[in-house]
């Protein structure tokens, strides 16, 4: 039986092919020279700006987190945090792609305040209205089997159900329903939100999902380029226990040495 232990594993998303499974933001970082740290340390390829918090109108005139992020290195995925209606969601894609950015966004349609949760309705509505125009739209959304199924039939690139509420820490509280987005997705699958370590990350690589989202697991972290490093290793370290496949869980003990030919 081959090994997947060294064979090349890349990930595949939005038509692009990545070495990394780990997508990391760049919020919440006491400074810029420390989230540039911790972004080398993670070994992501992939990196995400709320739109809505960088003033566009510095870029190119003033020190702005651009300054920190090699966009030869990495992909930008700017996301639309901090709206709470379709039409600002669809409004802030639309400007971060007219001033440069990327054709990508991760599409956030905030639904609640306290809890941060999406509002299923405008989040399937922006998703639609984006990809018409072109968009490679990365939905976050609720770890709900039957909504995820509608965002990819909008034509979402990927689904990115939650772990827990947005900067918690709590880890993947529902495996079950992310198993089951798992078996019907014909996109990737992407965990978003909610983790809080890096044995969080592993488990959601080991569950099968393609990638895992975070930033306030880093950035909040006492050592963020220490936890960054550590993500990288977990996100590794899950992947290939899921492709190694792991043994049964079973009710008893069973012996891990062979008792046929022991001597009495």
């Amino acid at each position: 039986m081959p090994s997947f232990a060294h064979e090349p594993d890349p990930f595949q998303l939005g038509g692009e092919t990545f070495g990394s499974r780990l997508i990391l933001g760049t919020g919440k970082y006491e400074t810029l020279p420390l989230m540039k740290e911790a972004l080398e340390a993670s070994g992501t390829e992939i990196v995400t700006v709320a739109v809505r918090r960088v003033n566009l109108a510095d870029i190119g005139k003033k020190e702005t987190l651009f300054d920190y992020v090699d966009q030869k290195r990495y992909r930008l995925l700017p996301n639309t945090a901090g709206c709470y209606t379709a039409e600002d969601a669809i409004r802030y894609a639309r400007l971060s792609r007219e001033v440069g950015l990327s054709s990508w966004v991760k599409l956030e349609v905030i639904g609640d305040e306290r809890t941060l949760f999406p509002d299923n309705e405008a989040l399937l509505e922006a998703t639609r209205v984006l990809v018409k125009e072109g968009f490679v739209v990365l939905p976050y959304t609720l770890d709900d089997p039957v909504l995820c199924r509608k965002l990819e039939q909008a034509g979402a690139a990927a689904v990115m159900p939650l772990a827990a509420p947005i900067g918690s820490g709590l880890g993947i509280q529902n495996t079950n329903n992310i198993r089951i987005i798992l078996e019907q997705a014909r996109v990737p699958v992407i965990v978003d939100a909610g983790v809080g370590t890096a044995s969080d990350a592993a488990l959601a690589l080991e569950l099968g999902v393609a990638g895992v989202l975070m930033n306030t697991a880093v950035a909040g972290a006492k050592d963020a380029v220490a936890m960054a490093t550590a993500m990288n290793h977990a996100v590794k370290a899950g992947r290939l226990a899921f492709l190694a496949g792991r043994i049964p869980r079973k009710m008893y003990a069973q012996a891990s040495s062979p008792t046929v030919g022991m001597l009495e």
